[in-house]
C-alpha cells in the first residue's frame, strides 16, 4: 500500500520546491526546538534538526513518508540564522559581504511505518559580492529577505549579491535538495518519473 508523502516544514519555498516534482503531499507543522546543543558544529545542527522535524510528525502520521529538512549558513564557524528584523538583515549582509558562506542543508526522509530515517547533508558554497550600504538597503526595500538565513534569497532577487554559487542541487540552496531527495524516495519505492 502507497505511503502518503508529509512535508514537516511550514517553509513556503520548500512546499514549492516539492511541488515541482509532481507527487501530492501534505504539510505539518513540526513545532521542533532549533536551539542547537552545546559544542555541535553547525553541520550536525542542519542534520539533527532535519531528522528531528520529520520525527516531530511521526506520531500525528504512523504510515507516512515524512521529509524534514533543515539549513545552517556559516562563516568561519559563526552561525548565521534568520535575521527576523531589517537591522540584523542589515548586519548579516554587511558581515557577509565579500565572503564565501557555506549554506548546509540537512535532510530527511523517515519512514514512519519502519522508523527508519534516511539522513544526508548537503552543502552550498555562497560567495557574496562586495556589497554596498546602498546595495544592501535597496536589496532589502525590494526584496525583505528577513526569514532567509544569510538574508539573501537567490531565487529572487538576491542572486544580484552573489558573484558565485558552488554545489551539487541549486535547490539546496533554497532549503530542499531534490535530487537526493528523489533518491532517497526512489530507495522508499516511490516512483518520481
Amino acid at each position: 500500500m502507497p505511503q502518503n508523502l508529509i512535508l514537516a516544514s511550514t517553509s513556503p519555498f520548500r512546499r514549492e520546491l516539492l511541488t515541482r516534482l509532481g507527487l501530492p503531499f501534505d504539510v505539518a507543522n513540526p513545532q521542533t526546538d532549533e536551539t542547537s546543543l552545546p559544542g555541535e558544529m553547525p553541520e550536525q545542527i542542519a542534520m539533527r534538526l532535519s531528522e528531528a522535524k520529520a520525527r516531530a510528525v511521526m506520531e500525528t502520521y504512523p504510515d507516512a513518508l515524512i521529509i524534514g529538512s533543515d539549513q545552517v549558513a556559516t562563516v568561519d564557524g559563526k552561525i548565521y540564522g534568520k535575521p527576523g528584523t531589517h537591522e540584523r538583515a542589515v548586519e548579516q549582509l554587511r558581515a557577509l559581504s565579500g565572503k564565501t558562506v557555506n549554506f548546509f542543508t540537512g535532510l530527511c526522509l523517515l519512514n514512519a511505518r519502519t522508523g527508519e530515517a534516511q539522513v544526508r547533508g548537503v552543502p552550498t558554497l555562497v560567495t557574496f559580492r562586495k556589497l554596498s550600504d546602498q546595495e544592501i538597503e535597496n536589496y532589502l526595500s525590494r526584496e525583505p529577505a528577513y526569514n532567509c538565513a544569510g538574508s539573501a534569497k537567490s531565487e529572487g532577487l538576491g542572486i544580484a549579491l552573489l558573484s558565485s554559487m558552488r554545489g551539487d542541487d541549486p535547490n539546496a540552496l533554497v532549503g530542499l535538495p531534490l535530487i537526493a531527495l528523489c533518491d532517497m524516495l526512489r530507495t522508499q519505492g516511490v516512483t518520481v518519473l
